[in-house]
């Protein structure tokens, strides 16, 4: 058995990479699909409206944990031989769409329907009504729960570990099972969590709060 000591602690800080990398790839990959499926599902093409409908119930209705089960376990099935490093960052590039689409679709409704009028009386088909007058004023709005579902992104890379990707969680697994120090090693991987998520919790409401205080002008 190991002592717990500087070594260990650098281990499990130096995991932190994985973490974060892999929460960037997620939430790059999310921000593409959350942004296919919100134009999805406000879509004039019922079609769209529907796929884009099951996407989200699929992947909002299942727990994360069973979709990269799911992503890890059935792509050999498949044929694809995929290792928890691409198995962890699709199943939760998935997720992300998801989320982040239904997230955006509420944003782009609230869009005051005055301005979805006023862009159709200019005459701007749908492309240019989007892209020049609704999204943008959907991506103010749609910041701060952005913001705020980062933390939750970046809290689900946990689950990766299960999978056997040695990202932050992992990292503390390994570390505890050398060591039989469960309080002290969980304890500083929650402290590191907490660490990179709390500013970016502080960051969401104060974009929160500086919105709320615009639409009162």
């Amino acid at each position: 058995m190991r002592e717990f000591g500087i070594n260990e602690v650098w281990f499990i800080v130096a995991a932190v990479r994985w973490t974060l990398l892999l929460s960037i790839i997620a939430f790059a990959g999310g921000i593409v699909g959350g942004l296919v499926i919100a134009l999805s599902r406000t879509s004039e093409i019922k079609a769209l409206r529907v796929a884009a409908m099951a996407f989200i119930q699929v992947f909002q209705g299942t727990p994360l944990l069973m979709q990269l089960f799911l992503v890890f376990f059935g792509a050999p099935l498949l044929g694809w031989d995929l290792n928890p490093w691409v198995a962890a960052a699709i199943a939760l590039m998935l997720n992300a769409s998801a989320f982040l689409g239904e997230i955006w679709r509420g944003c782009i409704q609230a869009v005051p329907r005055g301005q979805w009028e006023a862009a159709e009386a200019l005459g701007l088909h749908y492309k240019s009504r989007m892209r020049f007058v609704v999204l943008p004023q959907a991506f103010k709005i749609a910041l701060p729960p952005t913001v705020g579902f980062l933390v939750q992104l970046i809290k689900g890379t946990s689950l990766a570990a299960i999978i056997g990707f040695v990202e932050l969680t992992r990292a503390g697994q390994i570390i505890n099972n050398a060591t039989f120090e469960p309080f002290l090693v969980f304890g500083l991987v929650a402290a590191v969590y907490f660490v990179l998520c709390w500013p970016l919790s502080l960051l969401a409401a104060r974009m929160e709060r500086r919105y709320a205080a615009a639409l009162a002008r």
